[in-house]
């Protein structure tokens, strides 16, 4: 099908890519019969706009108030990087005997990679952490209260956030939709946003885990600044100039 109207390019363009988690420019072009120079085009366009963030060949979507990736979603993408992100995170638990885990999957794996071998209390807003968690026998899991998000298995509202109030928490493991230099970290829901920043106030550590695709992308609600943190993990993939920026501004930064 060939769609010249640009506006009506752009908004397949980002519905393809809000649907399948990323877009190629060779295939784009084929599907909309136009040049790859002209899908390169629209997707500049859509990065200025803040709808997409490209990547050499291509682009994925950047998650903003009108849109977020659910949970499901996110078990089935960059797999490996998440698993060694989670790894690296827990290697930094230190002599820390209480523990917040962030809704997200990443913070899931996080979950399943603290060590067993010693007494922890963990709280934390995710459902899904909470059930990775519920079996160990040296782990005690609080899990807050309040409204469930159906995308994201995750507790939210004043609930969690005046249950989160009454704890002084040794480590916070905390995620983001973006990090940016400029912009802090920032999540789509404003409930969400209220929630991790009660949970970066009550802890003593606070500990950063997401993925290369987070850095440089900004959504609605910031919650934090990158100095907040003692530590960003992220993989590989962020370059190490970049990773030096954000180290400068205080962070250790660690690429998995």
């Amino acid at each position: 099908m060939r769609v010249t109207d640009a506006d009506s390019r752009r908004r397949t363009i980002v519905w393809r890519a809000r649907h399948d988690g990323e877009v190629e420019v060779t295939a784009l072009a084929a599907e909309l019969a136009v040049s790859p120079e002209t899908v390169r085009r629209d997707l500049r366009a859509l990065e200025e706009l803040g709808l997409v963030r490209r990547t050499h060949g291509g682009a994925y979507p950047v998650e903003s108030a009108g849109y977020e990736t659910t949970l499901a979603s996110r078990t089935v993408r960059h797999v490996p990087q998440k698993a060694r992100i989670a790894a690296a995170c827990a290697e930094l638990i230190g002599e820390a005997e209480t523990v917040f885990i962030d809704e997200g999957y990443t913070p899931q794996l996080i979950a399943e990679a603290l060590p067993r071998d010693r007494p922890l209390t963990v709280l934390t807003a995710s459902l899904a952490a909470a059930s990775v968690l519920a079996g160990r026998d040296n782990t005690q899991v609080l899990l807050l209260g309040g409204r469930v998000r159906g995308g994201t298995l995750a507790t939210v509202d004043h609930w969690a956030t005046d249950m989160l109030a009454g704890f002084v928490i040794d480590l916070a493991y905390v995620g983001a939709n973006g990090i940016s230099r400029e912009r802090g970290l920032t999540t789509p829901d404003p409930a969400v946003g209220h929630v991790k920043a009660r949970a970066m106030r009550s802890a003593r550590r606070r500990i950063f885990a997401g993925i290369h695709t987070k850095f440089g992308a900004v959504s609605f609600c910031r919650f934090a600044e990158v100095r907040d943190f003692e530590a960003i993990v992220t993989d590989t993939s962020l370059p190490a100039n970049e990773a030096h920026r954000y180290a400068l501004l205080g962070p250790q930064v660690v690429r998995a």
